[in-house]
């Protein structure tokens, strides 16, 4: 016997109808390529979003076509998330920082029809047409504009697409489990990789998003995500957004601390999302402006670890909550959040704030468990660590239009991550697969020693590598970056670790470099600086 209740098929389109039919008036501020500021609703990004995809369905374009957009944190960039999925086609967002061979690549493989692109991308988008061979509609994002013109023969034009486009176009039904967009991992072995979202896990995952114990968006919130757009849809905030009707800033090209601070002040951000270099230099700003940030309630710190030493000081100056996550491309990307449990008030404050410096508990909709080298599972005790695995609503079975796949073990997606699991299901990554270093048969976690690093106050940011040791195999180096102004000796720095770790952890030399290599979206590349440092310990 079945229940006698509505079924209705869970669709993107759904969640824009929402924010326009009980949050339309609610402000949208979006900073354009030009630096000026825009401000919208969700009712005339919904109208935008229509009027968008009537444009897109007289294209000749055929169901599932992919759309790739080339394009910052704006409106129109929102308007394309929801025209595109909501007409039944699939939203492919390409994070332009790549190098152009890994963007042709890219849009090639997803076999893209449309391209749209904010004005930044002209030369780009110039240099790559003649390589990208299955896209047939070239869209710059915005009025008619003489470079676009002139770079890229029969550009078209986003604005003159909305004027032409239906405002009363009804959105199409069709099975949940559609595809609606599509994210390309950011390839740091071999080439990046396409993750390929549906309808029915996009929703799943804003409603997991939205719990209290997640993120929360909230219709009281002003919300900035400064995470890119391009990169794993803006950790879903987009769509989590339209969910809850929570006001948005889109903070355009610009993210410099400066920038982003006087967003914060200007338009009374309450909640903002990006990663820790972005908001090292927001911190770096706002100390050295006066800044209060006394709008912001709390940041979402996600994309790599976040040193404890941040966490404090939003906490601590600033009366910021830091909500410290983990997640990855092939998740959608949610996995985890940390928040307290009630069971946490009793503890004495230091301990509480200890308590938060892991990643966090799993949410509804997403399970953990970690395993030794044999795929024996491994106890929840906080102590045992092994390789992390997941399963859930909003996880990846496969990649896109990869053959030969085997992708999962007994239903359990690979992360790569190396972790530790408490019994109230806090988890804590210790490394990267590749990069914990193991060390006369030991290991040692480059995060650990890293957020250490970080909190000395004559350091502007700093890695942890295992480099060859001819006694013990390998052995961490700390290759850092000084403070501006600041000129710290490699024994202070090492003397910093005292009391800290255990000795035999602590890094065996320190190595100054005037900047960390980074990739595409922001984080430390350290197979590089294991192949500049190779022979430091063995020369």
């Amino acid at each position: 016997m079945l229940g006698q209740m509505m079924t209705q098929p869970l669709l993107i389109s759904s969640l824009i109808e929402h924010a326009d039919r009980y949050h339309g008036e609610t402000e949208i501020f979006s900073v354009e390529t030009d630096g000026s500021v825009t401000e919208t609703s969700w009712s005339q990004v919904a109208e935008n979003a229509r009027k968008l995809a009537s444009a897109l369905s007289k294209l000749g374009l055929d169901p599932q076509d992919r759309i790739g957009t080339l394009a910052w944190n704006n409106r129109r960039h929102l308007e394309i998330y929801f025209a595109a999925s909501g007409a039944g086609f699939v939203c492919h967002t390409i994070n332009p920082r790549l190098f152009p061979e890994q963007l042709t690549y890219i849009i090639n493989h997803a076999q893209d029809r449309v391209l749209f692109f904010d004005a930044t991308f002209i030369p780009l988008v110039a240099a790559l047409r003649e390589h990208l061979t299955e896209v047939q509609h070239f869209v710059f994002m915005g009025p008619r504009n003489d470079d676009a013109t002139a770079q890229i023969p029969g550009v078209q034009f986003y604005d003159e697409m909305i004027e032409a486009g239906d405002p009363d176009f009804q959105w199409p039904s069709f099975d949940e489990n559609t595809a609606s967009s599509l994210c390309y991992t950011s390839g740091t072995t071999g080439n990046p990789k396409g993750v390929l979202y549906s309808h029915r896990s996009t929703v799943l995952h804003s409603f997991g998003s939205n719990t209290r114990d997640v993120i929360g968006f909230s219709a009281m919130d002003v919300v900035m995500p400064v995470v890119p757009m391009f990169h794993v849809n803006a950790w879903g905030s987009p769509y989590a957004c339209a969910m809850s009707g929570s006001r948005m800033v889109m903070p355009g090209p610009d993210l410099h601390g400066e920038a982003l601070v006087k967003l914060i002040d200007n338009y009374g951000v309450t909640l903002a999302l990006g990663v820790p270099t972005i908001w090292q230099g927001l911190l770096a700003h706002a100390e050295q402006s006066g800044s209060k940030l006394a709008s912001l309630e709390r940041t979402v710190i996600g994309g790599a670890a976040c040193p404890p030493s941040m966490i404090e000081t939003f906490r601590e100056t600033y009366g910021v909550d830091t909500v410290h996550a983990w997640g990855m491309s092939e998740m959608s990307p949610l996995g985890t959040a940390n928040h307290p449990l009630a069971k946490h008030r009793a503890l004495p404050t230091e301990e509480q704030h200890r308590v938060r410096e892991s990643q966090g508990r799993p949410c509804y909709g997403v399970e953990l468990k970690i395993v030794d080298d044999d795929g024996n599972e491994l106890p929840r005790d906080g102590e045992a660590q092994g390789d992390l695995m997941v399963r859930g609503y909003w996880v990846l079975d496969s990649y896109f239009q990869m053959q030969d796949q085997d992708l999962l073990q007994d239903g359990w997606f690979a992360t790569g991550d190396v972790a530790t699991l408490d019994a109230d299901g806090y988890m804590t990554i210790r490394d990267r697969s590749k990069d914990i270093i193991k060390s006369g048969g030991e290991w040692i976690s480059s995060v650990e020693l890293e957020n250490i690093a970080v909190a000395h106050p004559k350091l502007a940011t700093a890695a942890v590598v295992g480099v060859p040791h001819p006694k013990w195999d390998e052995r961490p180096i700390l290759v850092a970056v000084k403070a501006e102004g600041e000129d710290p000796t490699e024994e202070e720095l090492l003397a910093f670790f005292d009391d800290k770790i255990a000795k035999w952890q602590v890094p065996d030399k320190v190595v100054f470099v005037d900047a960390l290599p980074l990739n595409a979206t922001g984080k430390i590349l350290k197979r590089t600086l294991r192949a500049e440092f190779e022979g430091v310990l063995t020369r």
